[in-house]
């Protein structure tokens, strides 16, 4: 091959080679594949609390008061007590979640104490005495407000129903007219069913994925409770008039679990990073 044809062939080669590398350089790099990113975020879950109550009533009455002078109700306080609970709900996402509670909230103890004077204006009193104990359903949605460190601040309301029952009431006091003779009255155990609603805050801990821990203040509304007609000693009862316990209300402590069955995974795709 002479020198002419060898230097034709050279930038022939030369000349393919750059048009190659024109070419491929048209076409765009392939980007890399990437995995979409899962997040378990929902899904079925149990929980259980305990916790105690500290029990409020508004008012006290019964058929008699309304004919009794200068009627003065000076304390009407119930002990506090515990609560135990369980219940099962739904996770919907990182924010919002639902369940559904059963509770017993146990026996406590009542004291009441009034002042009247009788027709001759003598001063006399009632002293009250009761326990009481119910059980409660709600139906509950809370909002959990961001999580910091595993520390998730959550607020919520509930609406359901309870079943108050007060027993062993007894009423120690003193006749009207004449001499003060002390006096003692009972009534049976009786229950009544209410509508009642709550309002919730607290904070919740991520030990793991799938198990947090509570600690939640609760304000519940609990309706109303009813004794059994009051009945003297003796056996004497000449009028229908049980005593009514009217808005009882609890400022609540509770202690928490939640455990989630399965949590479900939702599939997010990745942030895609701008050249």
């Amino acid at each position: 091959m002479g020198p002419t044809k060898m230097l034709a062939f050279a930038g022939a080669a030369t000349a393919l080679i750059t048009t190659t590398a024109a070419t491929a350089a048209d076409f765009p790099a392939m980007p890399p594949r990437v995995q979409p990113v899962v997040v378990e975020t929902g899904g079925w879950y149990l929980r259980g609390d305990i916790g105690m109550t500290n029990q409020q009533v508004k008012k006290l009455d019964n058929v008699l008061f309304a004919t009794t002078a200068n009627l003065v109700i000076h304390d009407k306080n119930f002990e506090s007590g515990m609560l135990y609970g369980l219940g099962f709900g739904y996770k919907w996402n990182n924010w919002l979640r639902f369940d559904v509670t059963g509770e017993y909230r146990g026996e406590t103890g009542f004291h009441g104490f009034d002042t009247w004077t009788d027709g001759s204006a003598n001063a006399r009193f009632n002293n009250y005495t009761a326990k009481k104990s119910e059980w409660l359903v709600l139906v509950n949605a809370y909002l959990d407000l961001g999580t910091w460190w595993c520390i998730t601040p959550f607020i919520g309301a509930g609406v359901g129903w309870s079943q108050v029952t007060i027993h062993s009431f007894r009423d120690a006091g003193t006749t009207g007219g004449g001499a003060a003779i002390p006096t003692m009255a009972y009534a049976d155990a009786a229950s009544k069913s209410n509508f009642a609603w709550a309002l919730h805050a607290g904070l919740s801990y991520e030990v793991t994925k799938s198990f947090n821990v509570e600690l939640a203040y609760r304000y519940t509304n609990l309706g109303n409770g009813v004794t059994g007609d009051i009945i003297g000693f003796d056996g004497s009862n000449t009028v229908v008039n049980p005593m009514h316990f009217k808005d009882i209300t609890s400022h609540d402590v509770k202690l928490g679990v939640r455990w989630m069955l399965q949590p479900e995974p939702v599939y997010q795709p990745p942030l895609m990073r701008r050249g």
